[in-house]
């Protein structure tokens, strides 16, 4: 099968790759580390992630369930059962053995979804009626169709066209309306028009699968909350909490006993963060729909009058924090200007003013980001050692990533306290990732990094 690698721009893809080699000791391997972290990029992680609300069923319980619906949502799509375990480091975590890439036929009919859904569907999801871009006039209930994503988004809503640009085949589906039942109903028909069947990957489909017991996320985003440790009666902030899943992580960690703030800039988003702790019966959340740099710091001491919080407030801050999300998978195409790349760590260095701001002496602070580039990650914990000299770097459980790659200004005791989830770990021979799982290895890029404040 054709091995693809993400595209970025021409002016990226060369910033990225000197940004590796000027920070490599070794030139040649870095020129094939960022070679197959560009393939790697491309395709889905091998593995599933489900986090388990363990309030009311312990973990072998829920694992019980889902492994019975599972069952029945593959052999309706006559799949062979997945294999599913618990993560033995883990506790709340259930894991999911995805496959492929599988051969797959050409069908005549071709309906066609933008890039976004396609990775979509690469990760296990049907799609909506709303992500069908185009359709053939003869498309009827029930047609066997290939599904292929536009890779240069020309395609206009209701085409009849077959794709005549760069494309990729993600699998072959079901259709469950006719062509005029999606672009000429009114009102417009929700919910799924295009049953997937013969994916390129075989991944779960988990729309409305028990989400009073599971919630999909990637592996390194559950690992954060877990080295972030809460503490039932601590108070916690998650400066940028969309989409939430670490909210509800941090606060059933805290055996929802405590006081989480969670803040997060779309009113939408906090609305759907508010409905996953309500579904989870969380009630120690309290979330605001703000900018965190509109956020006012306060005298010491205190109760927080939002958006005006006390300085030192927080015993832990979780800083997840807007990036240029480089280390998500798949993908195929990225349309990243190479400005806007270099404006993220300016922007990153505003948040992390203001929670240490809001940390108190001996309270920690865990930095994360989803991308790959050494300038929001490795240098940017540099910055931070740099410009405030009550953080300290500190040893991060569990550690189941890489270390922090070559930096300047990182000793080889900083570079193990950081955690890095590298696609291309195995590729850069420092032996950090020989001895890792596969299922905590293959994951999305992600980085975190954890701080403990002390008096100046």
């Amino acid at each position: 099968m054709e091995r693809r690698k993400v595209e970025f721009k021409e002016d990226v893809r060369d910033y990225l790759e000197a940004s590796f080699a000027n920070e490599a000791q070794n030139k040649e391997v870095c020129g094939s580390y960022f070679d197959v972290q560009q393939e790697r990029l491309a395709s889905p992680p091998m593995f599933t992630t489900l986090r388990l609300n363990t309030t009311k069923h312990s973990r072998e319980e829920i694992h019980a369930i889902i492994s019975q619906e599972l069952q029945k949502v593959y052999m309706d799509r006559k799949w062979d059962p997945p294999k599913s375990f618990l993560h033995p480091e883990l506790d709340d975590v259930l894991v999911i053995e995805n496959r492929g890439p599988r051969p797959i036929k050409k069908m005549e009919k071709e309906v066609i979804i933008d890039q976004s859904c396609g990775m979509a569907v690469m990760r296990g999801a049907d799609i909506f009626v709303q992500g069908i871009l185009g359709a053939p006039t003869n498309m009827m209930l029930g047609d066997l169709v290939s599904v292929v994503v536009d890779l240069e988004g020309r395609v206009l809503k209701g085409d009849t066209q077959r794709l005549s640009g760069p494309r990729l085949h993600v699998g072959n589906g079901v259709a469950q309306f006719d062509r005029d039942g999606i672009f000429k109903s009114q009102p417009p028909p929700s919910g799924v028009g295009i049953l997937m069947t013969e994916p390129l990957y075989e991944a779960p489909c988990l729309s409305d699968l028990r989400p009073d017991l599971i919630m999909a996320q990637n592996l390194p985003s559950i690992v954060c909350t877990y080295v972030l440790d809460p503490k039932p009666g601590e108070r916690i902030l998650d400066m940028c909490a969309a989409p939430g899943g670490k909210t509800t992580h941090i606060a059933s960690r805290m055996q929802n006993k405590g006081e989480v703030i969670a803040i997060d800039r779309s009113d939408v988003k906090v609305e759907k963060i508010r409905s996953n702790l309500e579904r989870w019966a969380l009630t120690c959340v309290t979330c605001h729909a703000c900018d965190a740099l509109k956020v006012t710091v306060g005298q010491r001491g205190g109760d927080i009058n939002f958006p005006e919080i006390p300085a030192g407030y927080f015993d832990r801050i979780l800083l997840d924090v807007p990036c240029s999300a480089l280390g998500q998978r798949p993908s195929i195409k990225n349309s990243m200007t190479l400005n806007s790349l270099k404006s993220y760590p300016g922007y990153q260095r505003k948040f992390i003013r203001k929670a240490v701001q809001l940390l108190r002496p001996g309270g920690v602070l865990v930095y994360s980001t989803c991308t790959i580039t050494m300038e929001e990650n490795e240098k940017q914990a540099v910055w931070m050692l740099e410009n405030f000299p009550e953080l300290i770097l500190i040893a991060q459980h569990p550690h189941l990533g890489s270390r922090g790659r070559q930096c300047r200004g990182l000793s080889d005791d900083q570079r193990q306290a950081l955690q890095m989830f590298d696609p291309a770990c195995d590729i850069s021979r420092d032996g950090s990732c020989d001895k890792m799982a596969a299922y905590n290895r293959d994951t999305i890029g992600f980085f975190i990094a954890k701080y403990t404040k002390i008096k100046k």
